[in-house]
Formats: structure tokens, C-alpha cells, sequence
């Protein structure tokens, strides 16, 4: 009988607590990509002893590049910016934008140490009406004071995900009815080509006088809902147009089996038409959240409603040697809300679709 070499032994059970640690790092890969955050992939495969050399310039590749051109972009800007002169003054280079990012937080943190303070003296004078016998004269009044940028990014982010949600509730239907009825497709295709390229701001003046014609207030401010509505107008129509083509596009199989399987129109949806047609209706919806993002900035500036499009059209208005600074904060956090938009749609069609690999 042969003995067995107890190194033997270790080497496997190393082996094999390396492969199981590969196969959690392939597994996590799937949401690194969701996230953005591929080039974790590489380091841990390296950390896990594979190749570090390869894995280095994979490395260099995911993150030291895009690093790299972000560095070579504030050189260049703060090399270029002072040379623009403008009516304001110079654009601002990376250094001065950055200061305003300060700045806004130091209002936003002032205007809360205001509104606390208020909050304060308000129940200290209604302590001592009630007190003094007074409850009568006790009144709770909300504080007025201006919103601050993060408030701004807030309202922002709120209009934008209630026009979203109402032109999916829209769209989708509307665009399975499509997929599924040549006739509903010839109906609905007339329209799409006519009102998908209206710009918002033309959308807007009609918006702005039907809501002020039919909606007396509620739950809603009516800026509020004319630039939501404004984002539903201008958005619903990737998502309608994806999910007619998803659709559509099913395999004609799947159709004939629910035929012979006498399937009735809500199962048919739901277990042939929605599984298949997803990964192209979340196409859509990506590409609507970020045709609704760009529309919302456009219409709040117009219409004056309150958010970042307003931010920047009072800034511009201001003139002040730091508006153009500020303008530029607000552009960056335009942009990087957008980008994190689309990684959250990203993420959310990872859950519910699947691919070849996954």
C-alpha cells in the first residue's frame, strides 16, 4: 500500500482554497462592473497570486489610464482657463472651482444652523404662551429660508424620478401592446415619429398653462408637476420604442407555444413576452432616465422651477465673481449625477435580466 506524502495533501488543499477563492472573485466581477469598479477584478487576482504581472497592466488599464486622462484634463484646464477672459472675469480654473464646492457646503451647513435656530425659538415662544396661559396664540410656522444647494440636488433628483416612473407606467404598456398587435404598432408609429423629436422647451409653455388650467394644488407644487411632466413628455419615448422592439422580437417559438398551450393574454406577458423583452426595455429605460435628466435642467431654468437648472440660470443672473465658478460645481454635479443615474439602472437591470455568462 503506498503512503501518501502529507505535502501532497497541502498542496491540494491549498489549491483548492485558491480556487475557491477565484471563483468569488470571478462572481463579485459581475457587480464590479455593474459599479464601475472593474479594476478591483485584477487586484484581487493579483493579491490571490495570479500573475501579478498581467494583472498589473490590467490594472494600468482599468483605472491608470482613465486616472492618467482625468489628470492630463485639470492640467490642461488650469493651464487654459485663465486665458478666457468673459464678462465675469477669467474662467475658473480647477483650484477656484473647488473652493466654491467648499463654499456651498459652508452655506448649506449655515442655512441649517439657521432653520435649527428658528425651530428653537419658535417652541421656546410657544413653551412660554403656553405657559402664560396663551394656547390659544401657539401657531407652528415652516421655515422659509432659502434652499440650499443640496436641497436644489434633492428637488432635482425628485422631479426627475417622478417624470421617470410616470412615463415607464406610459411607455410600457403601451409598448407591449405595440410589440404584440401590428395594429396597435401602426397606430402609435405616426405619433412617436411626430412627437419624439419636440424639444422640452416646447413642451414646457403647453405644460405650464394645462396644469395651471386644471390643477388647483394638492399634493404637488405645480412647478413641481410642470417639470415632471415636461420629463415624462420628452422621455417616455426610448422606453416605447425599446420595448416595441423587444417585443416584437421574441422568439416566434415561444409565440406558437402559447398558442398550443392556450396561454391567456396576462400569462402570456408575463411568463414569454416580459422575460424575453427585458433586457431591451431596460435599454430603454437607461436611455430615458438620461434623456429625462438633460430635459429637467433645460426646463428648470426656463420655467424658473425650483432645482439645479434653476441654480444655474440665478447664478448666471447674478453676475458675481464666483457665479461662474459655481455654474461650473453645478455642471459637475450634473454630470455625476447623471453617470450615477445610469449606474443604478445599470445595476437594476443586472438583478432582474441575464446574459450568456450570467
Amino acid at each position: 500500500m503506498t503512503a501518501i506524502d502529507p505535502s501532497d495533501l497541502d498542496a491540494a488543499a491549498r489549491e483548492d482554497r485558491r480556487q475557491r477563492r477565484f471563483t468569488r472573485i470571478n462572481a463579485a466581477d459581475k457587480w464590479f462592473q455593474v459599479l464601475g469598479l472593474a479594476w478591483l477584478t485584477p487586484l484581487l487576482k493579483a493579491a490571490a497570486g495570479d500573475n501579478p504581472s498581467a494583472q498589473g497592466k490590467e490594472v494600468w488599464r482599468l483605472l491608470g489610464v482613465p486616472l492618467l486622462a482625468i489628470a492630463l484634463f485639470l492640467a490642461a484646464w488650469a493651464a487654459l482657463a485663465p486665458t478666457v477672459q468673459t464678462s465675469l472675469g477669467a474662467i475658473p480654473g480647477p483650484a477656484q472651482v473647488w473652493e466654491q464646492v467648499g463654499n456651498l457646503n459652508d452655506d448649506a451647513i449655515r442655512e441649517r444652523e439657521k432653520e435649527a435656530a428658528f425651530y428653537v425659538r419658535q417652541d421656546e415662544r410657544n413653551a412660554k404662551l403656553i405657559a402664560d396661559g396663551n394656547a390659544d396664540r401657539v401657531k407652528e410656522r415652516v421655515y422659509t429660508g432659502k434652499p440650499t444647494y443640496y436641497d436644489q440636488i434633492w428637488t432635482s433628483i425628485k422631479t426627475v424620478f417622478f417624470g421617470f416612473l410616470l412615463a415607464s407606467v406610459i411607455a410600457i404598456p403601451l409598448g407591449i401592446a405595440a410589440g404584440l398587435s401590428p395594429m396597435v404598432s401602426a397606430a402609435i408609429n405616426p405619433l412617436i415619429q411626430i412627437f419624439k423629436p419636440v424639444s422640452p422647451l416646447a413642451w414646457l409653455p403647453i405644460v405650464t398653462m394645462v396644469v395651471s388650467a386644471t390643477y388647483s394644488g394638492g399634493w404637488f407644487d405645480k412647478s413641481f408637476l410642470n417639470s415632471a411632466i415636461t420629463v415624462t413628455l420628452c422621455s417616455l419615448w426610448p422606453t416605447l420604442i425599446n420595448t416595441t422592439l423587444g417585443v416584437s422580437s421574441i422568439d416566434k417559438d415561444l409565440v406558437s407555444v402559447s398558442k398550443v398551450l392556450k396561454m391567456n393574454t396576462w400569462t402570456k406577458v408575463t411568463k414569454l413576452v416580459l422575460p424575453s423583452a427585458l433586457p431591451l426595455i431596460f435599454t430603454g429605460l437607461r436611455l430615458s432616465l438620461g434623456v429625462g435628466w438633460m430635459v429637467l435642467i433645460a426646463a428648470e431654468m426656463l420655467a424658473q422651477n425650483p432645482g439645479l437648472g434653476k441654480f444655474v440660470w440665478d447664478e448666471f443672473q447674478n453676475g458675481s465673481s464666483q457665479s461662474l465658478a459655481k455654474i461650473m460645481v453645478a455642471v459637475f454635479t450634473i454630470g455625476i449625477i447623471g453617470f450615477l443615474l445610469d449606474r443604478l439602472m445599470y445595476a437594476i437591470q443586472s438583478m432582474f435580466t441575464f446574459t450568456n455568462n450570467r
